[in-house]
């Protein structure tokens, strides 16, 4: 039998995910891969920076791995599921997008779920709230390519730990939690975004941009943020009755191979409208539950 036919081992109503970073070598496309074949929902939300545009423009990095992640995703919109691409600062290119569907996957720029309880929750995938992605974008980018060398010396480190039987451990995450700047940042942008929630009427946000899997009550506001693909390994699920929940693979997952040296890329062709967006795009351009 077809794996893609087999049975799904979780049944929910809705995912969220986010942080992808498809077109980088940071990129956990084969656990995604695991967890969207194991995953049936009704409706699944792509809540930002699914594919890495600023990654791409500097260098093209498309393994096959990758493509079939975007295959699988629309594979699950050919089968049903209603898919919802809310872009991010990195896909920005898809904004100009905004109310199109391209093979059963609705792109907008926000939207409001209603879970089966009743509760409204905005998504957003959260860079408008993000102070230096808005007024120093320069920095931003600065701030992407630190990103990248320290991922890029975290996979080395992790091979090592790996040989040692140790389990994956990521500087990123630790430096986030530890460094006093980075929690305010991380503080204040959770606070943000759950007060334009508030302002908008809604009883939640759904969120992502800064990699860290949250769910808690802000001010009376549910806050909850799906993580990412790239160390986390995180998404945000409800379940029929409109329990939510952060399902943790991180701690399961091996550490992202090495690049090889000369790997074999699918082409920019191969992955149809990416091309030619990316051309025109500007260069600004655990398991936690809830009631």
């Amino acid at each position: 039998m077809n794996p893609e036919d087999a049975l799904p081992k979780l049944l929910v109503r809705t995912v969220w995910i986010s942080d992808i970073h498809l077109g980088t070598p940071g990129c956990q496309a084969q656990a995604l891969l695991d967890f969207l074949r194991d995953t049936h929902c009704e409706t699944l939300y792509l809540v930002g920076d699914i594919i890495d545009g600023w990654q791409l423009r500097r260098s093209w990095y498309w393994p096959q791995a990758h493509n079939d992640v975007v295959q699988k995703i629309l594979r699950k919109a050919r089968k049903g599921t209603r898919v919802v691409f809310v872009p991010g600062n990195h896909d920005e290119f898809a904004r100009k997008y905004l109310q199109h569907n391209f093979g059963g996957v609705d792109v907008v720029e926000d939207c409001v779920h209603t879970l089966a309880d009743g509760r409204r929750l905005w998504v957003t995938h959260g860079d408008l709230f993000d102070g230096v992605i808005q007024c120093a974008k320069w920095l931003a980018y600065a701030g992407d390519i630190a990103y990248e060398f320290i991922l890029k010396v975290n996979r080395r480190f992790n091979v090592l730990r790996a040989h040692l039987g140790l389990p994956y451990w990521s500087l990123s995450k630790y430096l986030k939690l530890k460094v006093k700047r980075a929690v305010s940042y991380v503080s204040d942008f959770e606070t943000a975004v759950a007060h334009e929630a508030r302002r908008r009427g809604l009883d939640g946000v759904v969120c992502g941009h800064i990699h860290h899997a949250e769910m808690r009550q802000i001010e009376g506001v549910l806050y909850c943020n799906d993580g990412d693909w790239v160390e986390s390994l995180t998404a945000l699920v409800e379940h029929h009755d409109g329990r939510l929940e952060i399902l943790d693979f991180g701690t399961q997952a091996a550490p992202a191979p090495l690049p090889l040296p000369v790997p074999v890329m699918a082409s920019p062709r191969s992955v149809p409208g990416l091309a030619s967006a990316l051309e025109q795009a500007t260069p600004e351009a655990r398991i936690v539950s809830s009631n």
